[in-house]
């Protein structure tokens, strides 16, 4: 396996302008553990080995369980995730994989009933912003170790 190409070193313009967005969220007030998972389940569902390795390791250097990474794909499954972890997972899963069904009007109102328009909206952005590194982590061959 060989890593296609140093994104950041091709295009640090381009590098950059995703960092200010990854700041963005990071500022927004949003829970880190909650970005870490929406980083993780998205990262999973669009098959990026690099964010996985890196999301996974960030989630237990914050302390979270080994239970709660290995069982995150299977999170209907089981009860360890409180409500609104699995309104946030479950959006997660819809924005990340849009064309299959939009996000219906019920996982909407799942998200509203923990988090306010304003939160909502951080939710989006930053599924959005894993969903855009995620992309550029498979389109340049990222892999865990490649740098």
């Amino acid at each position: 396996m060989e890593l296609r190409i140093k994104s950041q070193q091709a295009n640090p313009e381009a590098y950059k302008a995703m960092l200010d967005l990854e700041q963005f969220i990071v500022k927004s007030g949003l829970d880190k553990k909650t970005y870490e998972f929406i980083k993780l389940r998205a990262s999973q569902i669009n098959g990026c080995s690099y964010c996985i390795d890196m999301h996974s390791k960030d989630l237990l250097a914050m302390g979270e369980s080994v239970d709660r990474l290995l069982l995150l794909s299977a999170w209907r499954e089981t009860p360890i995730y409180s409500d609104a972890e699995r309104a946030v997972l479950e959006l997660t899963e819809y924005a990340t994989k849009l064309s299959e069904a939009g996000v219906p009007d019920d996982v909407y109102a799942r998200v509203r009933a923990h988090f306010d328009e304003k939160q909502y909206v951080d939710l989006l952005m930053a599924i959005s912003v894993i969903n855009a590194w995620n992309r550029i982590g498979v389109g340049t061959g990222m892999f865990p170790g490649c740098f």
